[in-house]
């Protein structure tokens, strides 16, 4: 379990922003994915990231205007709206009215798939882990409890959740009340 208060908060590559990082694997270095929250509080063109995918979600605020140089324009807006894009693709986010918070996940396209649900959590949610596989929770709102033998425990709003496939199908279950994000990381070829 990654606890909301322990994520690490840095700049973003072009130094223009912050963001605070929840996860990235491998842990160091060059990643194959990484699991941030990206605090915007001022127009500001996004950092490039060459080879590599990326999926925003609007977490908090009024909105955010995606102004790619292309002259597409996308807008995010509350609750939840979400946009996919290419990493190395111009954009400039520009607020709608008021600073947003946006989760980001980004994941290098020639070594991993990467799928994204925004799904309500009503009682319990199952989710099964083939080996090689890596899937991440994050709760959004609410609270809940891993059901299972995981050790996983219980979950707040704004914790993330690894569940980590080993030598054989692992089962998880989620059981409680709120909003998550369930993102679905396997190499290519899995």
């Amino acid at each position: 379990m990654i606890r909301a208060n322990t994520y690490q908060r840095e700049r973003w590559k072009n130094g223009l922003g912050w963001t605070r990082e929840i996860t990235r694997s491998p842990g160091q270095g060059d990643w194959d994915w990484r699991l941030s929250i990206a605090e915007i509080d001022d127009d500001a063109p996004f950092s490039r990231f060459e080879d590599v995918d990326r999926e925003l979600v609007l977490l908090a605020g009024n909105g955010l205007s995606l102004q790619f140089d292309d002259g597409v324009e996308q807008i995010l807006q509350p609750p939840h709206d979400r946009a996919r894009f290419a990493g190395e693709r111009g954009v400039t986010g520009r607020l709608v009215d008021g600073p947003t918070q946006d989760f980001n996940l980004m994941w290098r396209r020639d070594r991993m798939d990467a799928r994204l649900w925004h799904r309500p959590l009503v009682g319990p949610m199952v989710i099964f882990v083939d080996p090689g596989h890596v899937w991440a929770l994050y709760l959004m709102g609410g609270q809940g409890r891993f059901a299972d033998a995981s050790a996983l425990g219980d979950i707040g709003t704004g914790d993330t959740a690894l569940l980590v496939g080993g030598d054989a199908r692992q089962r998880f279950v989620l059981d409680g009340g709120g909003e998550v994000l369930v993102i679905q990381l396997q190499p290519k070829g899995h």
